[in-house]
């Protein structure tokens, strides 16, 4: 499955691309997600997320490869439910480009998912995407603003903190996404359904003549 994204932060590439650089910085910014370790180009980390009254962790490792060139990089990722067994596998590639309004960053993403979020289809994945690039982009732009607009990249590298020791995550709720989508779904059929009583009553109306 394939995903499309994109979004603006008020920097200048240059900063932007900095920022990016620091992935002990940003990391924290992804809804849902704790960074566990930090090992030059490879960490660990876990991801929490919930839908109504489900909800699904995931224990994953990740890669990460930069061309400074184009300001472009590209994650490797692999997950699996902590309780459950759905798994999670993930190529992003995220490329920064000049904007009027600052850096505009487009991500795509090539998906695959299994267990309870397969069942949800492309449609659901993609308002879900949007709704966490969105608060993604917010948390960016509000570390962005804490350092004044500019970024510098320290070295971070071992344990950024251990499943032993790390908070849990705090699972982002995604039903505010999800539900418009099943709604819409759910509305031929429902609508189906509401026909055939109507007909069913006059029907039974005309028999009763």
């Amino acid at each position: 499955m394939q995903l499309d994204h994109s979004f603006t932060v008020p920097a200048g590439p240059d900063d932007a691309w900095k920022l990016f650089l620091d992935l002990g910085r940003v990391a924290p910014c992804m809804p849902g997600a704790v960074l566990d370790t930090l090992d030059g180009d490879s960490f660990t980390g876990r991801v929490k997320v919930k839908v109504g009254a489900v909800q699904m962790s995931y224990r994953g490792e990740g890669t990460v490869s930069r061309d400074g060139s184009a300001r472009s990089m590209h994650l490797d990722l692999s997950g699996s439910e902590t309780r459950g067994s759905g798994t999670a596998s993930a190529t992003v590639t995220a490329t920064l480009a000049a904007d009027p309004l600052g850096t505009r960053v487009r991500v795509r993403t090539d998906l695959d998912i299994t267990g309870r979020p397969a069942q949800f289809g492309r449609g659901i994945m993609t308002e879900v995407g949007d709704r966490i690039v969105q608060q993604f982009a917010t948390r960016l732009e509000e570390l962005l603003r804490d350092s004044g607009g500019s970024a510098s990249v320290t070295a971070t590298t071992g344990a950024v903190g251990s499943p032993a020791h790390s908070p849990e995550p705090e699972a982002v709720d995604l039903g505010a996404a999800v539900l418009p989508v099943l709604l819409r779904k759910a509305a031929v059929p429902t609508a189906a359904v509401l026909v055939t009583v109507v007909v069913i009553q006059l029907l039974r109306r005309r028999s009763r003549r």
